[in-house]
This record gives C-alpha cells, sequence and structure tokens, in this order.
C-alpha cells in the first residue's frame, strides 16, 4: 500500500461506490454539511468499476472531491484501501455511500483519539435511516468467525449511550489514525467483501492499539442489500469463507488447534440446514435414499460452506504467511482479547438440526473453554476517589482500570468522587446505591470496614474478593495506645472483628507479600477456613488467598512543573533534598529522620527534607499523634523552614511525579513492631518507580529487597548515626547514587499494576464461590474466635462503626467519653 504525505488534523473521509452514484452522491453532500472546519475535511470516493457513467458523474461532483476510479471491482476492502492510498488525512474516516452522517459525526469521533494514544479506532454509532432502529451500537463475535452486531434492528439497546471498548468497528462508519491504518496492513484484500471490518478490529487489538465505541459520534444507513444482488449463497460463501480466515490469520496457537476443527465442522452443518437437503442421501445404510447416475442436485446454500473450505485451502499458503507475521508482532495475548467477543457461543442460525449439532461440536471440542467471557465487577473502597488519594484509593483505582480491559467495572467510594474514566463510571454509593451495585456484579471486589458499613455486602451470594493487604488491626494497636483500657481493648477487638467478618465471608483474598500472606493464613485457620474443601481444591490454598503487591504505573513519571527548587522557600536549585512520599502514622518514625537530618546538616548544609503531605485526602483520618510529635520535634530543634519542610495538605495523584523527579533521595523509616513486620510500604513503590534512591530502616517486606537488589541502603530502626551515615553516603557520593537509581529502575519493572495484579486477573476470568462456604455443614463451622457470651460483638456492631470512626479521626477524647462506660457493662470480667 502506498504511502502518502499526511497533514496533521486532516480527516479524509472514504467512501466506496459501485454502481450507487445517486446515492453516494447524496453522501457527498452531507459531509458538506458536517460542523468541521472546511481546511480539515477531505473527501475520497472510490469507484469500483462500476457500470455505466458513475466515475463521470462522481467527478462532476466538485473540486472538494477527490475521485478514484478503479478498473474493475475490488470489493469494499480493496475499495478502501484503494481510497486510503489517495488521502492525505492523519485520520481516515470510512463511510458506506448509503449512509449520512450526523453534523457532530467526525468531530465526536476525533476527540477521544486526540486526548488517549492507546485508542487507534474509533466505532460510530449507526442507526437506520430515520433514526428508530439500531444498526450498530456494539460488537460482539462468535468462536468460529461470524461477527454480530448487538441488537440489531431493535428500537433501543443498554449499550447504545455508554462508551466502551469493543472488538471491531463497522464498516459502515468509522474512524482510524490513518498511520496506524497502513501499519497493520489495511483491510484484508482476499475478504473482497464481509467481516474484513471484524478482522481489522482483532487485528488492532493483537497489535496492541484499542477500538472504541464513541455513541455520540452517529450515522444513519440506508440498507440496500448490496450483496442480495448476487445471491444468498454468494454472501453465504463469503461470510463462511472470512470467518476462516480470520479465526486461523488471530488466534494464538493454543486455541485454532481447539477452534479450527470446530468451525470447520459447523460450516458444513450451516450448509445443510441453510440448503434444506437431505445429509442421508449418500448413505448405504439407507436403500430408499440411494440414487442411479453421476448427478446430485443439491442447494447452492449447502454447497456454499464447502466451496469455502476449499477456497480457504487455496488461500492457507498465503494466509499462514501472514499469520507467522502477525502473531510475531502480537502485543496482547488472546485471553486479554477474547473476552471483548462478547457472545462466544452464540449460534448465527435457529434451525433445530443445527442447534442439535452445535450443542454436540461445543460438548466434544469444548472450544471456547479459554476464551471466556466479560463479567460484571464492583470494585468498592472506603477512600475517597479524587486527585488527591492515598493508598487504598490508589489500589482500587488501578484494580478498576487493569479489570476493565477485560471486564464490564464500576468504581464505587462511599465518598464524593470527582475522578473520572473513559472506561468505567465511578460512583459514591450509599446503601440504595451498594444495593444496586451488588444486584448488578458477578464479582464484588472490597477493601477496608465496607462489608461492616453496608450489610448487603456481607449478606451477598455474588463472589466476594476481599482485599486484606492492610492489616489494619495491626495499626490500631499503635493508633489507640494512649486510650483508655477498656476503650483501647475494644478497639482493637472492634477491628480483629471486621477483619475476621472478611475472612469469614470472602471467596477470594488478596495480600501483599508472602509473609503477609502466612499471617492470614493463620487468620483464616482461627475462622475455620482452612478445611478439606479449600485444600482438596488447592493444596496450597492458593484457591483462597493470593498474594497481589501494591502496583507501580506502566507509564513513567514525566514532569510537568516545577513544585520544589526555587518554588518552596528556603529550597533552592542546588539543595540536596530527602523526600518523605507520603502521610506521617503512629506506626511510622519520622523523628529518628529528623535527629539524623540535624546531625547531617553539619556535614551537608545544604541538605533538605520535604514531606510530602499532612492533611489525609480521606475526612474520617483525622491528624495523628506522630504528627504533632513530628512537627514538634522539628521546631525545637530549628529546623523547620531550613531544613525541614512540610505540605500541609496533600499533594494530587497526578502531580506525585513533580515531586519524585526533583528529588535526590526517597526515605521511609518506621518503628519495630508487629505493623512493621507484615507492612508493605507503598511509598517505597513510588520512590522505585522514579528512579528514586532509598534509604530505608529494616524490617518491611519492601527494605530487605531494596538492600538485596542495590536500589538503596537498609538501616536498623531507631539508629540515628546509622540513619545519618546511610543519607550521607546516599547524598554526597554520585556513583552510588547513580547505580542505586539503575537497580531502582530495573527493581520497578517487577511491580507493574499489570504484573502484580495477575493473581487477580487470572480468577476473574474463571471466578467461583469458595467450596466450603456453599457446603451447609462446613459453612456451619466458620466463626469469629471473638464472638464470645462475654464478647457478643454481634449486638453492638453501630458501636463498633462509630468507635472505629472516631479512632480514624484522632478523636481520642470523645471516643473515651462516648464508650468507655458502655465497653464497661459489656466486657466485665476483663
Amino acid at each position: 500500500m502506498m504511502v502518502r504525505l499526511t497533514h496533521a488534523g486532516l480527516v479524509s473521509v472514504v467512501v466506496v461506490n459501485y454502481d450507487g452514484a445517486d446515492d453516494t452522491l447524496a453522501c457527498v453532500e452531507s459531509l458538506r454539511q458536517l460542523e468541521i472546519e472546511d481546511d480539515r475535511l477531505e473527501i475520497v470516493v472510490v469507484d469500483n468499476g462500476s457500470p455505466g457513467d458513475d466515475a463521470e458523474r462522481l467527478r462532476a461532483a466538485g473540486s472538494d472531491v477527490h475521485v478514484v476510479a478503479l478498473r474493475k471491482n475490488v470489493g469494499f476492502a480493496g475499495g478502501c484501501n484503494a481510497g486510503v492510498a489517495r488521502a492525505t488525512g492523519e485520520y481516515i474516516a470510512f463511510l458506506n455511500n448509503d449512509a449520512r452522517p450526523h453534523p457532530h459525526w467526525l468531530a465526536a469521533a476525533i476527540n477521544p483519539l486526540e486526548y488517549d494514544g492507546s485508542i487507534a479506532c474509533v466505532a460510530s454509532k449507526v442507526l437506520g435511516w430515520d433514526g428508530s432502529t439500531i444498526d450498530f451500537v456494539g460488537a460482539a463475535l462468535a468462536y468460529y468467525g461470524h461477527g454480530f452486531k448487538v441488537d440489531f434492528g431493535h428500537a433501543a439497546s443498554p449499550m447504545e449511550n455508554t462508551a466502551c471498548d469493543v472488538l471491531f468497528a463497522s464498516g459502515a462508519a468509522m474512524v482510524i489514525r490513518a498511520e496506524v491504518f497502513r501499519r497493520v496492513g489495511g483491510f484484508d484484500e482476499r475478504y473482497f467483501m464481509f467481516f474484513e471490518d471484524v478482522d481489522l478490529g482483532w487485528r488492532l487489538w493483537l497489535l496492541g492499539y484499542r477500538v472504541r465505541y464513541v455513541p455520540g459520534s452517529i450515522a444513519y444507513h440506508r440498507h440496500h442489500a448490496t450483496a442480495a444482488r448476487f445471491g444468498a449463497w454468494r454472501e453465504h460463501y463469503l461470510l463462511e469463507r472470512n470467518a476462516l480466515f480470520t479465526i486461523y490469520k488471530n488466534y494464538d496457537d493454543d486455541n485454532l488447534q481447539r477452534v479450527l476443527p470446530a468451525a470447520l465442522l459447523l460450516a458444513i452443518r450451516r450448509g445443510i440446514s441453510l440448503g434444506g437437503d437431505d445429509p442421508r442421501t449418500l448413505d448405504l445404510a439407507n436403500d430408499a435414499n440411494v440414487h442411479e447416475g453421476k448427478l446430485l442436485t443439491v442447494s447452492r446454500q449447502t454447497v456454499a460452506p464447502t466451496y469455502a473450505i476449499d477456497a480457504f485451502v487455496d488461500a492457507l499458503p498465503s494466509l499462514h504467511e501472514t499469520r507467522r507475521e502477525l502473531q510475531a508482532a502480537r502485543r496482547r495475548p488472546d485471553h486479554e482479547i477474547t473476552p471483548l467477543f462478547g457472545t462466544p457461543l452464540k449460534p448465527n442460525i435457529e434451525d433445530a438440526r443445527f442447534l442439535d449439532g452445535f450443542a454436540s461440536v461445543n460438548r466434544v471440542f469444548q472450544p471456547a473453554a479459554r476464551l471466556g467471557r466479560r463479567r460484571r465487577i464492583l470494585v468498592a473502597t472506603g477512600d475517597v476517589l479524587q486527585p488527591k488519594m492515598a493508598g487504598p484509593a490508589i489500589r482500587a483505582w488501578h484494580i478498576a482500570r487493569v479489570l476493565s480491559r477485560e471486564h464490564e467495572i464500576r468504581l464505587a467510594s462511599p465518598h464524593p468522587c470527582t475522578l473520572a474514566h473513559p472506561d468505567f463510571p465511578v460512583l459514591q454509593a450509599d446503601d440504595r446505591t451498594f444495593t444496586e451495585l451488588e444486584a448488578w456484579a458477578d464479582v464484588i471486589i472490597f477493601q477496608g470496614n465496607l462489608m461492616r458499613q453496608y450489610s448487603v455486602l456481607r449478606d451477598t451470594k455474588k463472589i466476594v474478593i476481599a482485599d486484606v493487604y492492610d492489616p489494619f488491626h495491626l495499626e490500631v494497636l499503635e493508633q489507640s495506645r494512649h486510650l483508655e483500657h477498656e476503650a483501647r481493648r475494644f478497639a482493637v477487638r472492634s477491628s480483629t472483628e471486621i477483619l475476621n467478618e472478611q475472612l469469614m465471608r470472602a471467596d477470594f483474598l488478596l495480600c501483599a507479600s508472602e509473609k503477609q500472606r502466612d499471617f492470614w493464613l493463620g487468620q483464616l485457620a482461627g475462622v475455620g477456613r482452612i478445611n478439606e474443601l479449600n485444600y482438596d481444591t488447592s493444596e496450597r490454598l492458593s484457591s483462597l488467598i493470593a498474594v497481589v503487591p501494591f502496583g507501580i504505573d506502566e507509564r513513567p513519571p514525566v514532569a510537568t512543573r516545577g513544585v520544589l527548587r526555587g518554588v518552596v522557600p528556603g529550597i533552592e536549585a542546588d539543595d540536596k533534598i530527602i523526600l518523605w512520599g507520603g502521610g506521617i502514622y503512629n506506626w511510622f518514625d519520622p523523628l529518628t529522620l529528623l535527629r539524623a537530618v540535624d546531625k547531617l546538616r553539619s556535614r551537608l548544609p545544604n541538605v533538605r527534607v520535604y514531606f510530602l503531605g499532612i492533611r489525609h485526602p480521606n475526612p474520617d483520618v483525622g491528624e495523628m499523634r506522630r504528627t504533632i510529635e513530628t512537627l514538634e520535634l522539628a521546631d525545637e530543634l530549628g529546623l523547620t523552614g531550613k531544613n525541614v519542610f512540610f505540605n500541609d495538605d496533600w499533594v494530587e495523584y497526578d502531580d506525585r511525579p513533580n515531586y519524585l523527579l526533583e528529588a535526590d533521595v526517597g526515605v521511609s523509616t518506621h518503628l519495630d513492631h508487629v505493623e512493621t513486620a507484615f507492612s508493605f510500604r507503598t511509598r517505597v513503590l513510588d520512590y522505585l518507580w522514579a528512579g528514586l534512591p532509598v534509604v530505608a530502616t529494616h524490617g518491611d517486606a519492601l527494605a530487605g529487597v531494596i538492600a538485596a537488589e542495590g536500589a538503596g541502603i537498609a538501616v536498623p530502626p531507631g539508629d540515628v548515626d546509622a540513619l545519618e551515615e546511610a543519607l550521607y553516603r546516599m547524598l554526597d557520593d554520585p556513583d552510588v547514587q547513580s547505580s542505586c537509581r539503575a537497580s531502582a529502575r530495573s527493581l520497578a519493572a517487577r511491580f507493574r499494576w499489570t504484573e502484580v495484579l495477575g493473581p487477580l486477573i487470572d480468577y476473574c476470568r474463571e471466578p467461583a464461590r469458595a467450596p466450603d462456604l456453599l457446603d451447609p455443614e462446613l459453612a456451619a463451622t466458620v466463626r469469629d474466635p471473638l464472638d464470645l457470651a462475654t464478647w457478643r460483638p454481634r449486638t453492638i456492631r453501630r458501636d463498633v462503626d462509630r468507635a472505629l470512626a472516631l479512632v480514624r479521626r484522632g478523636e481520642l477524647t470523645q471516643l473515651v467519653q462516648k464508650v468507655v462506660v458502655r465497653v464497661r457493662r459489656m466486657v466485665k470480667g476483663y
């Protein structure tokens, strides 16, 4: 295909004509009514070897129409490619000649292409000529290669007004990047017509691009049933042949071996069913059907798939070469593409005999066993989903983002949500909304105490995934340290009960490290979940709990503005900046850091420490005792505003790269206690993402990895001298810093979200209720070890919620006043 010079911003609309000049001229006139600047529109009309004077009439349509006159009919695929060879636009739009666009057709389609580089092609909404019926609002594909238009001919569709990824765009109205269209080889001209758009869409996904349905991009299609004039059997022949072309080229090896035999068998059965012939005619066991002579009269519909298979055999050498090149260039595995099929097991005819054969083929060959289906997944977090968000919300956001590539996702929080994503809605949910979302979902993934807050999440019969990457009952041990005895016991037991409730109900659990997994296995044993049914399903209990660490964005960080050097008063361009990359919580040890910096400034006077955030974005999390102590110590040592600086608010999630990329070292110091042993410091992952050397205290899951991989230095907890020396070495020795930066970037690749979420991705492809929870006898043995007569947590559920809210907000005095009297009555004898 000839590659032409392209003009940025220009859209070339390609219209293919065959013996339909009246329709084509009307289409051209409607293109002139588009609400787009004249200098951004190029009209290319391809006359596909029409008989008569079509080419002359099209040339007379006006100087703004570029006519490509072909000597013979090369089909829709060849005609479109010929138009693209003449086009000079950055974008190519294809429009059937018997269609007319809405005035906003192109503007709506180009918008997502301009703001999202991962989208290569936009599928337009296509309606009937008067707009009362649906032509195309969504794509579907059966495993044997036949494509379908979702809700074709219906008056309405639940999908029609929701933007979403689709497997392919309808060739009747679509827009694609010209450079991508040419790079992937355009439409396959061996198809002539039918399913060339299906093949192109599948190919785009396979090569790493996306196809996006955009409901605001609208066209109206008249439908002249062009193929009908050639005979239904010729259409049948092309459909069967091209479907075989499509599956042969695009499936991976494993799927092709499973699917191709089934597709061949079904093609033959479909032809016999449509032709209405008796397939027993040649069976010698049926004497009445033995015929003399060499000729047998059968329907053209019956022989159409036989001829199609023969044509497929003829094309195999060239198809095989195409397949070899395409599979070598593959960027997405099948399991990321096949959920877009939507209807992999859809039969395309309703004949009873065909359906019997369809069921038999599927039962024996199981061709769709690995194709999966799109599921409805609710991802719920108790944290705020706003530009300023903390770890749990960030984790939920990326879980939703990655899973949305294969499934239909809803992301929800009880708090106001201002984030938006093109692939799924982000919702603020109350009791009613969570009830509606539970009814909608196939799978529910949640964090924190949402199951306690919303009973529908506890009582649901749907598949439940509990994300327990944060063992917050260990945090509460430290966070509640200064409460009175009874109130502290109440807070610790309450948080433990909430987590036990999740362990008892979850069908699948996520944790952050192998050490955490061992910890949770112990707690799972305590509530009765380590039993024979779960063990027999997976001896390692991997079907019950999996390690899914916190992750790192696949995109490298990019600086968009200056935030520290020369911006924050007291921080200059040549200063040595240490970044504390998150909040100050009671289980951290910033006090040792301040004392180390107080010593370090005598050797490095230009050392600066910047604390990224003090005020937590979640309104339920108040100022913590450790924050106050840190501010007081910085003042006492004379560091505030000189060597130590505090962001009194919180940094927006998308603004983090600017701070990370200006820093010289990332630091994480914590206390030597049980929370540290089972923690997973997400801020350290930010450092790795930015290639930032790390200085951290020993004890958590990441510190040892960082030291072993040479991405930083680990020091003993509470050791001021060791910390001061490590910071000095990192800041003063360029070679050490350069080596650590290289190791940090290398280590970061292991923690990309698409990598760490692998166990969750696999589980969601074939989710299932936990076997022990489905067994009435065994489920009855699952219990909360704190559910004692003297404790009675089920009777004080509301008190537990209130107590935890007060702890998180830091309102400890109020908690003591409101709870102590009631606690004394409930925990008599403790």
